[in-house]
């Protein structure tokens, strides 16, 4: 089979290549993590997470060289080390709440009847990860999977297949069973012909909303539940009442951080007409503080997209949306790293609007438009009138303000004064076509188990 290449955004070489499994070796593989189930779902809880928590410190101990290979993988810059200080919270409280919401939910205990609800494992958990937060993203199913009792197969991005060898070398150094949790890695045929066959009894797909379609298509008629997270085009609206400055800091660095490859980024900025011209100002003097160039280098704050051809996506909204009227505020000679490929200088453009495809479609990449609003309800407005929905970052000083317009807002998560931060007490969770499903809190323990009803009656 042809190899699956990963080329470094650093310098555009081949950095890892990997041979796929062919059909029967992943349907071997498949065949393992079901056969290794029950006996795994047999151990006790407090084994279970003791040997999660265990493969998660191996994986900390790994710091040094995750850090740098994430780098070459994805770009991220050095300076801002792994992804553990989410790895480490979100496992943390995942354990801390398994047992309370695994228990049984007795309805009855009597000399008569014994009547409760329970929570049984899928079974054999099929993780298809991103690139993008490729830690993170896989904890948010893998550990409370394990947990509950589940195997897991992960099929991690090709653009960080490193990823899943280094969390499966740290869960099986823990003491993980191989068959328990395996990494591996598979084409797109493979894996579709995998999902076909009923190969797993939970799939969950973060990516692209095609990917998402894709894994649907591979389902349909096998009744596999299936969690998915899509695209997004997370909007931040800024009130009258807000903290101009704190709005400013934390709405473009949701926009940009990651060089903009986050799933719930800031990708399209409303501010009150009251504050526009103060908020686009400062915008661009915060921008203008970034420093695009090597991830190694200690001073970039600025790394490269993940691949040539996403910064092109990217290039090619940005000089549409100039050619239809839009303004772009950041003068690219600012950013000599800037080399047409995957180093890409940041923007912020203004006279935009929803006819532009920078506003309406995904561009997981470092811009952001900024439009002005009259009040509330426009901003409501412009806000759901995207197809996505994950996400969205309210600007204000009054709790019951957020909470009334985040009510009207079609999304997952609504933040008062905050953005691009996922709370593990909290579901993960989206609408429209940003998926279906939930991940975290104690529903994400609910997506990889099923309820199963004991009525006993004494006779």
């Amino acid at each position: 089979m042809k190899p699956i290449q990963l080329i470094s955004p650093v310098d555009g070489r081949v950095y890892a290549e990997r041979t796929p499994l062919t059909l029967e070796a992943a349907q071997a593989a498949a065949a393992r993590a079901r056969a290794a189930q029950k006996g795994w779902a047999a151990r006790s809880l407090e084994d279970r997470i003791a040997l999660v928590k265990a493969g998660v410190a191996r994986l900390n101990e790994m710091k040094d060289v995750v850090v740098e290979e994430l780098a070459w993988q994805m770009g991220r810059p050095t300076r801002f080390g792994g992804e553990y200080g989410g790895v480490n919270a979100r496992t943390d409280y995942m354990s801390e709440i398994a047992a309370k919401t695994l228990a049984p939910l007795v309805i009855e205990d009597s000399d008569s009847f014994r009547r409760y609800l329970a929570r049984e494992a899928l079974g054999v958990v099929f993780i298809v990860a991103p690139w993008n937060y490729p830690y993170l993203t896989t904890i948010n199913t893998l550990v409370p999977a394990l947990i509950a009792g589940n195997t897991v197969v992960l099929k991690h991005a090709s653009q960080t297949m490193l990823v899943g060898e280094r969390l499966a070398q740290a869960f099986h150094e823990a003491g993980v069973p191989a068959d328990v949790f395996q990494n591996v890695v598979l084409d797109h045929a493979t894996t579709e012909t995998l999902i076909k066959a009923r190969a797993f009894n939970f799939v969950n797909f973060t990516g692209s909303v095609g990917g998402g379609a894709a894994m649907e298509r591979a389902a349909a008629g096998t009744f596999t539940p299936l969690g998915l997270e899509l695209g997004g085009k997370d909007p931040g609206y800024v009130r009258a009442d807000a903290n101009l400055d704190a709005a400013v800091d934390t709405l473009m660095d949701g926009a940009m951080f990651n060089a903009g490859q986050c799933c719930c980024g800031i990708e399209r900025i409303y501010v009150h007409e009251s504050l526009y011209d103060a908020f686009v100002e400062k915008a661009v003097a915060w921008v203008n503080t970034l420093k695009l160039g090597n991830p190694f280098d200690a001073s970039s704050t600025l790394g490269p997209m993940a691949n040539k051809r996403f910064a092109q996506v990217v290039r090619d909204q940005i000089a549409e949306a100039v050619a239809q009227g839009a303004k772009a505020l950041i003068d690219p000679a600012n950013f000599p790293a800037d080399d047409g490929g995957a180093y890409l200088a940041p923007q912020i453009l203004v006279n935009v609007d929803h006819s532009m495809r920078v506003m309406m479609e995904e561009s997981f990449g470092p811009v952001v438009g900024i439009m002005k609003v009259k009040d509330d309800e426009e901003a409501i407005a412009l806000m759901n009138d995207s197809p996505y929905g994950l996400t969205a970052s309210v600007w204000t000083q009054d709790y019951d303000t957020a909470a009334a317009i985040g009510a009207r807002i079609e999304t997952g998560t609504v933040f008062m004064n905050r953005a691009d931060y996922l709370d593990p007490a909290l579901c993960w969770t989206g609408c429209k076509d940003t998926g279906r499903g939930g991940s975290l809190s104690y529903l994400g323990f609910h997506s990889v188990t099923r309820p199963k009803s004991y009525h006993l009656k004494k006779v």
